[in-house]
């Protein structure tokens, strides 16, 4: 059967393996508890593992505003993030391909096309066989004869038309650069965090592991002037 214990944060029964003793947080942590819960012993009490995520994003929370004051929804989203232990990374690509309309997909597809080469091949190739066609195969009676008027039509309207659907497809693109420059900041800020904390972490555990062996260094001088006294008896 599966031992449990009743976390005194959240009253709740949780398995004891998801209990932290006091000892093992470091005294900050500690301290943000205490100010949240003035009746948690925070020395030999213990906390759940969700409790303590929870007041850790809350001690991150604070931090974030006494450096950057009033946080935005970004801020708030990441502290969600680190609070509920999930993951930060999204691809931007898979997020937004399923939200394109036909016409941003029918952009994207035009300009992905006119700046290629096989645009600029196959539209020069057309251009030279029109001359050709107006100069050498119908020089009696042309349909555009020289200065090619007909032509420079054609392409206007191509470039009237052909500029403002790229322009549709580089605004999508801007939009999703922004939103992808948004969760770069957010993963950074997320990893900042918790990078923080396992230094903090990192801090406590030598600290604890110090005064650990200055006991045990104490407990060995005891018993070795126990046994000098002996002898000397």
């Amino acid at each position: 059967m599966k031992k449990t214990g009743n976390c005194p944060i959240t009253h709740k029964e949780v398995p004891v393996n998801e209990l932290v003793n006091a000892h093992n947080i470091r005294h900050k942590i500690k301290q943000a508890i205490k100010q949240q819960h003035p009746d948690w012993d925070s020395e030999d009490g213990i906390i759940s593992i969700d409790a303590l995520n929870k007041c850790r994003a809350e001690y991150a929370r604070k931090a974030l505003e006494e450096e950057k004051g009033d946080l935005g929804n970004l801020e708030i989203e990441v502290l969600d993030r680190i609070k509920n232990l999930e993951t930060m990374a999204k691809d931007v690509d898979l997020e937004t391909e399923g939200e394109l309309t036909l016409g941003q997909k029918l952009a994207d597809k035009v300009a992905e096309f006119g700046g290629s080469w096989a645009f600029i091949l196959s539209f020069g190739g057309f251009i030279v066989v029109w001359i050709m066609v107006n100069v050498i195969f119908l020089a009696q009676k042309p349909f555009d004869p020289y200065p090619f008027i007909l032509l420079n039509l054609i392409l206007s309207c191509l470039a009237a038309l052909q500029a403002p659907v790229i322009m549709m497809s580089q605004n999508r693109q801007e939009s999703k650069d922004r939103l992808r420059s948004q969760y770069d900041y957010q993963v950074n800020l997320k990893a900042e965090l918790e990078i923080r904390q396992l230094h903090e972490k990192v801090d406590h555990l030598l600290i604890h592991q110090s005064q650990k062996l200055f006991e045990i260094q104490q407990i060995q001088i005891d018993l070795m002037e126990q046994l000098l006294s002996r002898k000397e008896k």
